[in-house]
């Protein structure tokens, strides 16, 4: 376990002194390129993937438990019922548009559920979750995330082009990019490239489509045990214990009694964990396993990305945030 490990804490840490070195680059899409550049460049020692697969899973949980503290209940309900109507719309319109047209393609169910939960919610941390409910293959994984990857960093500068195209002001962009930019590390990426007001935006519109992972989870846990279930069995549970962990920082974040000193140490310890995770599952993004994967997956990216980019816009037009 502690090879595997040691790497990906260091290919974190690096990651982390990167951005530090490159404003507007995030720790966490910085992370996740060093280890795909490591997996598609050079060879991977056998003996490091067992820890590489506990970070991967793991320390990504652990932080995903801690992003909760970066969230108030009073700051999501802040924007407004129109924006928050945009959020759930966005979600649930490429979640069910995606499965649907994975299942015209004829894909397994567990890669669509992977690909529409990264699309539709929050990237790489969103197929992590899922994949414990799906009990999805390793490879299926490593696809989504891939896919995730590719079609976020393409967002990053495109996203932000369309608002300014569309005459959209600051603010308003803001939402646009939260509201369909898949990874919250590409949130930043693009939202911090366009203005401090729109990057405030983007990353509360980004985070109201965050919470939605503990509700989509449990969704996909109770149809996925209903579908599989086997007389005698133990199925897992409906909801994971590092969502219930999610939940429960929010609402200690909600509260206000956290001293912004360890909520800053908080966003820092999450950050580490996150970068260093990402690290380990960009370690499992195989271009040439990504191409072999069939051209069905990357279309059915490609048209979700296009879906939620879509409802975004649509949204954005019509519900555009206060100020």
């Amino acid at each position: 376990m502690l090879p595997g490990l040691l790497a990906c804490v260091v290919g974190g840490v690096i990651a982390m002194g990167l951005a530090k070195l490159m404003p507007g680059m995030s720790a966490l899409l910085i992370a996740i390129l060093l280890g795909a550049i490591w997996r598609n460049l050079l060879p991977v020692p056998e003996m490091i993937m067992p820890g590489v697969t506990f970070s991967s899973k793991k320390l990504l949980r652990t932080g995903i438990v801690l992003l909760g503290l970066q969230l108030a209940l009073s700051q999501i309900l802040a924007l407004g019922p129109g924006v928050l109507l945009v959020v759930v719309l966005c979600v649930g319109v490429t979640f069910g548009a995606t499965m649907l047209i994975g299942g015209w393609l004829g894909m397994d169910l567990s890669q669509r559920l992977l690909i529409a939960a990264g699309f539709s919610i929050c990237g790489a941390a969103a197929v992590a979750a899922t994949e414990g409910a799906t009990k999805a293959k390793q490879d299926q994984v490593a696809t989504a995330i891939g896919l995730v990857v590719l079609f976020g960093t393409l967002m990053i500068p495109i996203v932000p082009a369309l608002g300014a195209l569309l005459g959209m002001d600051e603010s308003a962009i803001g939402m646009l990019i939260g509201a369909s930019t898949h990874e919250v590390a590409q949130v930043v990426a693009a939202g911090g490239a366009v203005g401090s007001s729109a990057l405030a935006v983007a990353v509360t519109v980004k985070l109201a489509r965050v919470v939605t992972l503990a509700p989509m989870i449990a969704g996909v846990s109770m149809y996925m045990n209903k579908k599989h279930a086997v007389e005698g069995a133990k199925n897992p549970p409906i909801v994971p214990l590092f969502v219930v962990g999610f939940i429960a920082m929010m609402l200690l974040r909600t509260t206000g009694i956290i001293p912004e000193p360890m909520l800053e140490f908080a966003k820092l310890a999450q950050t580490f964990l996150l970068a260093a995770a990402m690290f380990g599952l960009g370690l499992g993004v195989h271009i040439r396993g990504l191409m072999r994967s069939g051209s069905r997956s990357l279309v059915l990216a490609a048209l979700s990305t296009l879906i939620i980019l879509g409802v975004a816009v649509a949204g954005t037009m019509l519900f555009p945030p206060a100020g």
